[in-house]
């Protein structure tokens, strides 16, 4: 099933809200054939999808408290340009236990976040994230696209509640193949009225 990306945000509840945002890397080079698969870079299209998808995410003022990233380059420079296109000011954690690993090593990280985190980014691989995804939600996520968003809210006090079925909602799934032929201009007519 397929998330507006244009669905708005959730509204309050009776309980507390983290949300968390799944994030795939963005397009990875393979020019040089002689990089090991941690190493590899982004492609020109994963520039390109980042400076698309960070500015839907600026526009809709998207500011985590806390960006968590996969060691490999093409997360680590995912997370980094993606952080600087949002305007974002806080804390980078590269960790090696997020690259091409089970989801339940993605759970356990994500339980041990200081509870005064209220939003953060988790960048990482595929086929981990669908996976992920598919225990935090009941839909059916078989494709997790290269720079894919998944933002969902889950109605946890604190991130060590974080377990699967936890309760919670999809809040919006973006990725770059529905902007490229018709957001990007409102995206960047926007907010060029706002910083006027």
């Amino acid at each position: 099933m397929i998330y507006s990306a244009l669905k708005q945000s959730a509204g309050e509840g009776d309980g507390t809200i983290k949300k968390l945002f799944l994030i795939r890397h963005a397009k990875s080079s393979w020019k040089d054939g002689s990089l090991k698969d941690f190493e590899r870079g982004l492609s020109k299209r994963g520039h390109k999808d980042i400076e698309m998808i960070g500015s839907y995410l600026r526009l809709k003022r998207v500011r985590p408290d806390l960006i968590l990233s996969s060691a490999a380059l093409r997360a680590q420079l995912t997370a980094d340009l993606l952080g600087e296109k949002i305007g974002y000011e806080g804390s980078y954690r590269y960790l090696d236990e997020l690259y091409l690993t089970p989801p339940e090593m993605l759970l356990n990280v994500l339980s041990l976040q200081e509870p005064e985190v209220e939003s953060l980014f988790l960048i990482g691989h595929n086929p981990a994230l669908s996976e992920l995804a598919n225990i935090l939600q009941p839909e059916n996520f078989t494709k997790f696209p290269t720079l894919g968003v998944l933002a969902l809210d889950l109605e946890i006090d604190s991130w060590e509640e974080i377990q699967e079925g936890c309760p919670g909602r999809i809040d919006y799934f973006i990725y770059p193949k529905q902007f490229r032929y018709y957001l990007p201009g409102q995206i960047r007519a926007t907010l060029d009225r706002r910083e006027r």
